[in-house]
């Protein structure tokens, strides 16, 4: 009875944790709620690992505590430390890392010889497969964000080297399931085959292709974790890894949308091909500087003022001083909108979370569904570090490579005026024709230093 009481009590703590999971990422669903989301599914986890000492069985509870606590610190250290332009890569690692811990269980229950029925071999084998597939592939996305990998590689007939690879872990995973296991050498072979995959899938893929590239491996991630909680029969890993591999897929399907990329396109068309995409001699006309000060009176005696951040707010850490721009026009009268573009940034709300942190109130930021018909009606779009998701050509070229890409419609405002530190492409090498339109002008200079400037331009109005 003290054992079937211990069972139905730790069944029950997994079933709290993975309630707190589910509330905890419907809450972070909303910027009002997402810091209080995070602490849920915190707390479901810190449920779900304290409650796995007390199952029946359970050993090697030196290392289990080791491990729990070098990467419990491990990560207190790096998530306190990471600068938010940094947070994309950081996360694509830790994707990587929760992946690999999938493939990982995957490996053990295989290598164990352990006698399973066909079912659960299948879950086993996949989750291994798919899980090892996201740890390569993630730790490839973290080092083209970080800078390690500066370049796409790709070659002809790359699509079908992949898809070879693709074929040989099927049979070697099929075999596996069909022979109710197999020898170690077997089991390597596969895992190293996965691993391979992950990184010939990855390697091609343009920066351009970034925001869609890390929620795929998220929800992969999510899907190899629910394959193992079968595998290990435990309710926690298999709610939790379904629900971030829904989610994850719908994120992926929505950022894809956003980029007018289909999701088969995604994934079997070759990643970031826009980036080598950029279109031969480049738009007509030049590109018009403007000073500070005319600038400032341009904000300053506006009725309407869109904001279109974008990355390189972030590089530039502009994201305060930016609000304190806005703070200011507010205070002349001005009316002020924030407005967002589902991949702005390098990751999906990276640039929410960064207004997030500067105080920007939730009432003033709006998605491009929301804004778009608002720019004919504003007298000045103020664009800060946005390239791609303002490039008008997405609208009227069928040669570029981002035609038919949703696109926030900075073009149709009265007046442009775009901070930018040069005179470079976008991240996916394309040229804008935003910044050669009559009625745009170019301010350069670091996007802080300028948001800095215009701030005292326009208290001195």
């Amino acid at each position: 009875m003290g054992t079937v009481g211990a069972a139905t009590a730790i069944q029950a703590s997994y079933f709290i944790a993975a309630a707190l999971f589910i509330l905890g990422l419907k809450r972070m669903s909303s910027p009002v709620t997402a810091r209080s989301g995070i602490v849920w599914a915190g707390v479901g986890m810190v449920v779900a690992t304290l409650i796995t000492f007390l199952t029946p069985g359970m050993g090697n509870f030196a290392l289990m505590t080791v491990a729990i606590a070098i990467g419990g610190i491990a990560a207190w250290v790096t998530g306190r430390r990471v600068a938010m332009t940094d947070m994309p890569q950081m996360i694509a690692l830790y994707n990587g890392m929760g992946g690999g811990a999938a493939g990982a269980i995957a490996a053990v229950e295989l290598f164990s010889g352990d006698v399973h029925g066909v079912a659960v071999l299948t879950l086993g084998v996949l989750g291994g497969v798919i899980g090892a597939v996201s740890f390569s592939g993630s730790l490839i996305a973290f080092g083209k964000l970080q800078g390690l990998i500066k370049r796409s590689f790709r070659f002809r007939g790359q699509n079908f080297v992949n898809l070879g690879i693709l074929a040989a872990t099927a049979i070697a995973g099929a075999t596996m399931v069909v022979q109710g296991g197999a020898m170690p050498g077997h089991v390597t072979l596969l895992f190293v085959l996965a691993l391979l995959l992950g990184i010939t899938m990855t390697l091609p893929i343009g920066g351009a292709d970034m925001p869609v590239v890390i929620s795929l491996y998220n929800a992969l991630t999510g899907l190899a974790v629910a394959f193992e909680g079968f595998v290990l029969n435990n309710a926690a890993m298999i709610i939790a890894g379904t629900v971030v591999g829904s989610a994850g897929t719908l994120l992926t399907q929505l950022m894809a949308r956003a980029m007018n990329r289909s999701l088969g396109n995604v994934l079997f068309s070759g990643f970031g091909e826009t980036a080598d995409g950029a279109a031969a001699g480049g738009p007509a006309g030049t590109m018009k500087a403007i000073e500070t000060a005319d600038a400032a009176v341009m904000l300053g005696f506006s009725e309407k003022v869109i904001v279109v951040p974008g990355y390189g707010m972030a590089v530039a850490q502009a994201q305060h001083k930016v609000w304190e721009l806005c703070q200011a026009l507010i205070a002349r009268g001005v009316t002020v909108k924030f407005a967002i573009h589902p991949v702005a940034g390098r990751m999906p709300g990276h640039m929410n979370v960064l207004l997030a942190e500067a105080g920007v109130p939730y009432d003033l930021i709006y998605d491009e569904g929301e804004i778009n018909a608002e720019f004919e009606t504003a007298d000045v779009a103020l664009i800060i570090g946005a390239n791609d998701v303002v490039n008008p050509v997405a609208r009227t070229d069928k040669s570029s490579p981002i035609y038919g890409m949703p696109i926030l419609n900075a073009d149709k405002a009265k007046n442009v005026i775009v901070v930018k530190r040069g005179q470079g492409a976008g991240f996916s090498g394309i040229e804008n024709a935003l910044f050669y339109l009559d009625h745009t002008r170019m301010l350069y200079g670091d996007g802080q230093a300028k948001a800095a400037e215009l701030v005292q331009a326009v208290k001195a109005l």
